[in-house]
């Protein structure tokens, strides 16, 4: 039975970087049973820092919160920007050239939220994108710019906001018997295994009731 997990996420979001690990273990124990997927959803300006002063007391408040060794940086931060497209659609621009996984975006996360480098310009952040995935930075960055990856990536940050949650990230479990799990704003591990152990579990009670009952009588 199909069990797609949906990561919800923007490339710059400090909770995204740290729930990062616990993407990573959901998939390293989970690959030959769920299909994975992680979209883009586009921080917006009210849920951004409104000065470098308040993003890092954020960082300091999710660094302890998350017992982290280290502080994220900061001097990624442009007040001007009320959105970051550039990062967040070079890192869904690069699917198009078959980078399908998590390589593109975590480089560019890490560049950001710990080296400091301004990815929300255009060209440092294709150029990371590119030397992350060995892709061509030009051709990246064009299709990175292009409409179809801008109108892909606002799609998604819409069906984000159906789900009426509004942290990131958001991870969304669904299965074929119609069960849905909706987590915003966790960044461990541990309730999502929960969750999803017992969604495999439904699934594979139905499986056995298949093969004693058959279909439904009509």
């Amino acid at each position: 039975m199909r069990i797609l997990v949906t990561y919800y996420l923007d490339v710059i979001s400090s909770w995204c970087f740290w729930a990062e690990p616990a993407w990573a273990e959901l998939k390293r124990r989970y690959q030959e049973k769920v299909e994975f997927q992680w979209k883009i959803a586009l921080l917006d300006q009210k849920a951004l820092p409104v000065s470098r002063e308040q993003e890092e007391w954020f960082y300091r408040r999710s660094g302890t919160i998350m017992r982290s060794p280290f502080m994220l940086s900061s001097a990624w931060y442009e007040p001007i920007r009320p959105e970051y497209l550039a990062p967040n659609c070079v890192a869904e621009a690069a699917k198009d050239f078959g980078i399908n996984d998590d390589r593109v975006r975590l480089a560019l996360s890490y560049a950001g939220l710990r080296e400091g480098k301004r990815i929300g310009e255009w060209k440092i952040a294709a150029e990371i994108g590119a030397k992350a995935s060995s892709l061509d930075a030009k051709e990246l960055l064009e299709r990175a710019r292009s409409t179809v990856v801008e109108t892909r990536v606002r799609a998604d940050t819409a069906d984000f906001h159906l789900l009426q949650v509004t942290q990131r990230p958001a991870f969304v479990f669904d299965t074929e018997i119609g069960d849905r799990a909706v987590f915003s704003g966790f960044a461990r591990v541990a309730p999502l295994l929960a969750a999803l152990d017992a969604m495999l579990d439904d699934a594979q009670a139905y499986k056995a009731h298949a093969a004693h009952f058959g279909a439904p009588p009509r």
